[in-house]
């Protein structure tokens, strides 16, 4: 080995011993006949002092330069009491130099890699390799590791075997877009890569392995958020003879060890739970941020017949009205602030904003209030838990809209107040989610999930006596579908799968999928499922977005060695890009361009 410890591990302790470390110059401070440099590796940083008096050493000090990669051979000493420096963990001792080399040279780098440094994220990107020398990424790593390797220890005590699937699979012509590979062999066929090994692991079930888990690598070419990317790492799980708790106490298992590993943080289990219908009544959305309270309230019936003519039409036009209230801020948000509100989320569909203010006295002040009586206010207010320095906020539409703008507005509170502490982890399952919902764009109602889950026990009856079809009302058949979700992220869905092929066959009836072409897209899995399926059930949280979550960082690209950027590019490699012509004529493709 090129050394005989690392830059971060040499303490007081260890004072007079003779070492080799190697690593990258971070500084270079001249003191006269003493030049001081920090030498970092991805352990930790160490004060290398050289005595300028001896020549070799001197002709290094003339030319030096941060990133230069040194090899050093020095004396432990320890540093003198007034400068041991306690901001590093390596700060009561220096190394004094007897020998050195330079392994290799740098040029100037386009930005700096300490602790301090700052850059645009485009530069990082190009220049990752650099990027990755900072102690916040190198730190981001090391927790990245730590939790896969938690997270595949709990999964091996728990009977799982890791089975790696095919990641040249079949392409899918509806749901996310394929990433897809042409076949030089078969030309005018095409692979495409994984969005999930969801077909295979089911298939794994049938052929007996009832306990699967993979760290697999997915991928998914669709338009980009923060808490995406083009290919994406997911603890994949599946188990066979299990019902959703099952599944529920094997993840809370894994999860919790990953946060012990990841955050050093002990999560309580059970998780708390949810049905779908009532994260939505109380939090607008199925990903509610259970760190803070601020409860939805529905307050149609007591407005229905109220002055407020926004309120009141809407009421009786078949909309709702619902309301959250922010608890002793009163004082704190001016007119102005709170009217600003209405463009944090248009986005939403919002086309108002109404707020009331409950002032000493419990005197109601805002725009509406003339339109109530004293009775209508004190109503509200009652319902809704909201008392003197408190601020009413109010939305009427339709549910889909006002539930939407309110989840939103919920969590602008949130961040307001400082009531979302990075710090502070609040899981929770939802579960009862739709089997189907109605898609607007194509103007048919499509999986919540895929077609492979398995449909709510209690309303199997009703989704097996025939009655229904792909023009039915399905928006109140629940599925077997579940969530898990981390201080307003979404981690994971799951869901029991379907296990009998008559049920198989009337999901994809009632999707409008006939026969012919179920058995041209997953004719080998419908063939599967009648030669003894078991029941078995399965879930994959993203690993990405946990990891972001346990960092406190906004955007998974920071958890991600390699990521790409919002557009799916590689700023550092180039990637996309285009092919020489004679491969395309070898996979039988036409340039388009």
């Amino acid at each position: 080995m090129l050394r005989t410890h690392t830059c971060g591990e040499l303490r007081v302790a260890d004072a007079g011993k003779t070492v080799t470390l190697a690593g990258w110059v971070q500084n270079r401070r001249d003191h006269g006949g003493v030049m001081f440099i920090d030498l970092r590796d991805r352990y930790g940083l160490v004060q290398i002092k050289f005595d300028l008096e001896k020549a070799d050493v001197l002709e290094l000090g003339q030319h030096v330069r941060a990133e230069w990669v040194l090899q050093i051979t020095g004396a432990v000493a320890a540093r003198p009491s007034d400068m041991v420096n306690p901001k590093m963990a390596t700060g009561e001792i220096e190394i004094e130099v007897q020998n050195f080399s330079v392994l290799s040279k740098s040029e100037v780098i386009p930005f700096e890699t300490d602790e301090y440094g700052k850059a645009g994220e485009e530069i990082r990107l190009k220049y990752r390799f650099l990027d990755l020398r900072r102690p916040q990424m190198q730190r981001h790593l090391q927790v990245r590791h730590r939790v896969i390797k938690a997270l595949r220890d709990s999964m091996d005590a728990q009977g799982f075997l890791e089975i790696e699937t095919p990641i040249l699979g079949k392409p899918t012509p509806e749901g996310a877009r394929d990433y897809l590979v042409p076949s030089r062999i078969y030309n005018g066929h095409y692979y495409a890569l994984p969005q999930s090994p969801q077909i295979f692991k089911q298939l794994l079930m049938i052929g007996g392995c009832d306990r699967y888990y993979q760290v697999a690598r997915c991928f998914r070419d669709e338009d980009l958020r923060a808490d995406r990317q083009p290919e994406f790492t997911q603890l994949d799980v599946e188990m066979s003879f299990a019902t959703q708790e099952d599944v529920f106490g094997v993840l809370e298992i894994a999860l919790t060890a990953a946060m012990k590993a990841g955050a050093g943080v002990e999560i309580a289990t059970p998780f708390p739970r949810l049905t779908y219908a009532d994260a939505i009544r109380d939090y607008g959305c199925d990903k509610p941020d259970l760190r803070f309270g601020m409860k939805l309230v529905e307050v149609t019936d007591l407005v229905k017949n109220c002055g407020f003519k926004v309120f009141s039409a809407t009421a009786q036009n078949g909309g709702i009205v619902k309301m959250l209230v922010v608890k002793g801020v009163e004082e704190k948000y001016s007119r102005k602030d709170l009217d600003g509100l209405h463009e944090q989320i248009k986005q939403y569909g919002a086309k108002g904003l109404a707020w009331i203010k409950i002032q000493a006295g419990g005197e109601y002040n805002g725009a509406p209030v003339k339109f109530f009586s004293k009775e209508e206010l004190d109503a509200i207010a009652t319902r809704s838990g909201a008392a003197t320095g408190d601020i009413m906020m109010f939305m009427a539409d339709t549910p889909k809209i006002v539930n939407a703008s309110l989840a939103a507005l919920r969590n602008l509170w949130g961040k307001m107040e400082n009531l979302t502490r990075a710090d502070d982890f609040k899981f929770v399952w939802v579960t009862e989610f739709p089997l189907f919902e109605y898609s607007d764009e194509h103007r048919r109602w499509e999986s919540c999930h895929h077609p492979f889950t398995m449909i709510n026990e209690q309303d199997l009856p009703r989704f097996m006596d025939g009655t229904l079809t792909k023009d039915s009302d399905l928006g109140g058949i629940r599925s077997t579908s579940y969530d898990i979700v981390l201080n307003g992220w979404e981690l994971a869905s799951g869901s029991v799968r379907i296990h009998n092929s008559d049920v198989q066959a009337q999901v994809f009836r009632i999707l409008g999928i006939s026969e012919e072409e179920a058995k041209e897209r997953f004719g080998f899995f419908i063939d599967a499922l009648k030669y003894g399926t078991p029941p078995h059930a399965g879930i994959a949280p993203g690993i990405d977005r946990l990891l972001a979550l346990i960092l406190g960082v906004d955007n998974i690209r920071e958890v991600v060695a390699f990521p790409k950027t919002q557009k799916a590019a590689d700023l550092m490699t180039g990637a996309p890009a285009t092919v020489d012509a004679k491969q395309l004529r070898d996979l039988g493709i036409k340039h388009l361009g």
